[in-house]
C-alpha cells in the first residue's frame, strides 16, 4: 500500500473557517501529526484517527515521522495553521524530501486561510493593492536580512504584514522595524493589530504609526501597516486599489479623463 502526506492547512482557528477541502483530508487520514495549539483547534474533527501532537520548534522531526509514516502506507495529514504555504509545513516537506532523496510518497497541499487574510477581514480592506509580508522572527532569517526587507518594502510604499512580531526575549527585531516605519511612513498611518484572529480571545485594534513602538504584541499577531493612501473610517482601516483615480465614485458610473 502506497502512503502519502498531504500538510492541512486549518485556517485562522475557528472552525467556520476550516474548508471543506481541509475537513475531507484530516477526515481520511490515518494520522494526524501537528503542533499541539493547532491539533486543539481540530479536537473536535475525526475524533476517530489517530494524532500525535509536538511542540514549537520540532517541525523537521515532525516532518521526518510524516515521511516515515507516508513511506511504511499510511495517509499523513500535516496540519499547519492559516495556510501551510505560508510559514506553514508545507516547504519544508519538500526541503526534506528532497535531501532524503528516497522512493517517492505522495505529497498534497491543502490551502486554508492564511494569518493575513483573518486579520485583513477583520480590519476591513488594508491589501486592497500591493502588500508585502515579513515575519520579524529571526529564527532562520538572518535580522540584518529582515530589517532590510522591512526598509524597502516600506521605501516602496508597499502596505506590510507582519507576522511574529515580537517573543518573550526577541523583542530588537520589532522595536528596529518600528524605527525604519516611523523614518519612511506619516505618523498618522494606520496601522492595524489583529491578535489571535477568530479565537476566543481574539483582539482586534487600529492605531498610527505614532502609537507603535509601544503597542502590545506577541507571537499570535498580525500587524498590517498602512501605505501613504490607506485611511480609516468608522472604525475600519482601507487601502484604496485606485478606482477613485478612473471613476467618480459619488456616481459610480462616470469615466474619468485617463
Amino acid at each position: 500500500m502506497k502512503g502519502s502526506i498531504v500538510t492541512v492547512g486549518i485556517g485562522p482557528g475557528s472552525p467556520e473557517h476550516l474548508t471543506p477541502a481541509a475537513r475531507k483530508a484530516i477526515e481520511v487520514a490515518d494520522i494526524i501529526l501537528g503542533y499541539t495549539t493547532y491539533l486543539r483547534l481540530i479536537d473536535g474533527l475525526a475524533p476517530g484517527v489517530p494524532r500525535k501532537a509536538s511542540g514549537m520548534k520540532e517541525e523537521v522531526s515532525r516532518v521526518a515521522e510524516a515521511i516515515d509514516l507516508a513511506q511504511s502506507g499510511m495517509r499523513v495529514a500535516l496540519i499547519s495553521g492559516g495556510d501551510p504555504g505560508i510559514y506553514g509545513m508545507a516547504g519544508l516537506v519538500y526541503e526534506v524530501l528532497r535531501q532524503r532523496n528516497g522512493d517517492p510518497i505522495d505529497v498534497a497541499v491543502v490551502p486554508g486561510v492564511s494569518a493575513l487574510n483573518a486579520a485583513a477581514a477583520l480590519l476591513g480592506a488594508p491589501l486592497m493593492t500591493d502588500f508585502a509580508a515579513i515575519s520579524l522572527s529571526d529564527q532562520m532569517i538572518a535580522r540584518d536580512d529582515i530589517l532590510r526587507r522591512v526598509e524597502l518594502a516600506t521605501l516602496a510604499d508597499f502596505v506590510l504584514c507582519l507576522y511574529n512580531p515580537r517573543g518573550r526575549h526577541r523583542t530588537e527585531p520589532f522595536a528596529r522595524a518600528c524605527e525604519i516605519i516611523a523614518h519612511h511612513r506619516g505618523s498618522q498611518t494606520p496601522v492595524g493589530l489583529v491578535r489571535a484572529a477568530y479565537r476566543n480571545d481574539q483582539q482586534v485594534q487600529i492605531i498610527d504609526v505614532a502609537a507603535l513602538p509601544q503597542a502590545e504584541v506577541d507571537m499570535t499577531t498580525v500587524i498590517i501597516v498602512g501605505n501613504s493612501r490607506t485611511f480609516t473610517r468608522d472604525g475600519k482601516m482601507v487601502t484604496p486599489r485606485g478606482y477613485g483615480d478612473k471613476y467618480d465614485l459619488g456616481e459610480g458610473t462616470t469615466d474619468k479623463e485617463l
